[in-house]
């Protein structure tokens, strides 16, 4: 049955011929070519595998990668020199757990090149329900950090709008809520006005803006924040009220302007500074402000002084 002639040997399908070497046995050519030593007897009938003879031509069955498992909610991949589970799973996002899942039986110490795995695709989580917000698509590179910073939203907030994420998992294509910032419910404002916070908007250059203290602004906006003003949010401008306009009996009233001072208003009337700060006790001549009444008293004639 053996033929010597330099090797010659017709094997069966799926073996190959082999020439035996010096220290070959069947153990070691089993290991070698990851087969057994019964399916190397069973190949070649009455060899005798304590006398194999240096150039002995045997076959060697071809070792048959095992049959994939079925994957219905993944795909193929046939297993290539240098590959294991774990850097397959960093190639196809997927966990070396949820490959030997996917792949029962499998021994992930002994893959064999031509053998076929199943590669469960990984399926994003559900998004959760967002009755407040809007669904967004997680893309590479995303974290709720940077998601937060995009749509001005706390990582908390996030959090809490998708119960049972995973922020340090997060996979391409999934689907989380992203929660509206609703501004807070404006206060009463029954002594001013609302004003909407825009864009650049602090309390500082809205008191600038309409002459009110940050303060004050404060005080009608309890509970706010001024570090932490949101696009949108409705916040009360006190209006400053003008002090009541002091008694003028001997004078009239004069309603202050931009731009006005006691000197110009002064010099309008024929009054001095003097006059005028008599006539508006408790009035600060460098704090007018437009709106507020003042008394001015009726310029005394020339004659009436003299006599005095």
């Amino acid at each position: 049955m053996y033929d010597f002639f330099e090797g010659q040997k017709t094997c069966p399908m799926g073996s190959f011929p082999y020439t035996i070497r010096s220290g070959d046995t069947l153990y070691k050519l089993s290991k070698t070519y990851n087969t057994t030593v019964e399916a190397i007897m069973a190949i070649n009938p009455g060899i005798d595998p304590n006398n194999l003879q240096i150039g002995q031509v045997i076959c060697i069955p071809r070792a048959m990668p095992p049959v994939p498992s079925p994957c219905p909610n993944g795909f193929y991949y046939v297993i290539r020199e240098g590959d294991t589970l774990y850097n397959i799973g960093q190639r196809f996002n997927v966990s070396v757990e949820v490959l030997m899942r996917a792949n029962p039986g499998i021994d992930p110490y002994n893959l064999q090149i031509g053998q076929l795995i199943c590669i469960p695709r990984a399926m994003p989580p559900v998004p959760p329900p967002c009755p407040n917000g809007f669904y967004y698509t997680i893309r590479q590179g995303d974290t709720l950090y940077n998601i937060g910073q995009r749509f001005n939203v706390s990582v908390e907030a996030l959090m809490r709008a998708n119960p049972g994420i995973d922020p340090y998992n997060l996979q391409i294509g999934q689907v989380i809520c992203i929660p509206r910032a609703m501004p807070p419910v404006p206060p009463p404002c029954p002594n001013g006005f609302y004003y909407t916070i825009r864009q650049g908007d602090t309390l500082y250059n809205i008191g600038q803006r309409y002459n009110v203290s940050v303060e004050a602004l404060l005080r009608s906006n309890p509970g706010i924040d001024p570090n932490n003003l949101q696009i949108g949010q409705v916040i009360c401008i006190p209006r400053k009220m003008p002090p009541g306009p002091p008694p003028c009996r001997k004078g009239f009233y004069y309603v202050v302007r931009r731009g006005d001072t006691f000197y110009s208003i002064g010099k309008k009337y024929n009054v001095s500074v003097e006059a005028l700060m008599k006539a508006n006790p408790g009035v600060d001549p460098n704090n007018l402000q437009i709106g507020q009444i003042i008394c001015i008293p009726i310029a005394k004639p020339l004659s009436e002084e003299k006599d005095k």
